[in-house]
């Protein structure tokens, strides 16, 4: 069998606010943008999808779990960027709250943890060799 990864999908309370969020934070381009599902494409043809919460039952047949606010989802975005410092800033100025800061990772990453509006974390991270 041959998969391949294209698409991560995140089921969000605030779809306005996540929406803002993930553009703020990264400038992504937008190109898909229906009433409860927004996507925006992300080099290398990956995609990320943000999807109503209530809505998203639509297709799997069962509403996820919200997530307490300041509680964190089982769910981890684990993005390279070139520059980490810039990063770090947009995702400061967009509203993420800080998890972990900046540090040399054990697996050879330097890389910084936060958590979007909906509790789903983000990392920011660039191999140490490449520092």
């Amino acid at each position: 069998m041959s998969a391949r990864f294209v698409l991560l999908i995140l089921a969000v309370t605030d779809l306005a606010r996540a929406v803002r969020f993930y553009r703020d934070a990264f400038g992504w381009a937008q190109t898909v943008d229906v009433p409860v599902y927004v996507e925006f494409s992300l080099p290398d043809g990956m995609r990320i999808g943000l999807y109503e919460r209530n809505a998203f039952a639509a297709n799997t047949g069962e509403r996820p779990h919200a997530i307490p606010r300041e509680a964190l989802s089982p769910t981890e975005v684990y993005l390279y960027v070139d520059d980490l410092d810039e990063a770090i800033a947009r995702l400061d100025a967009a509203g993420a709250r800080w998890l972990s800061a900046r540090a040399p990772r054990p697996w050879g990453d330097e890389a910084a943890y936060c958590a979007d509006p909906d509790g789903n974390v983000v990392v920011v991270a660039r191999p140490i060799a490449a520092a």
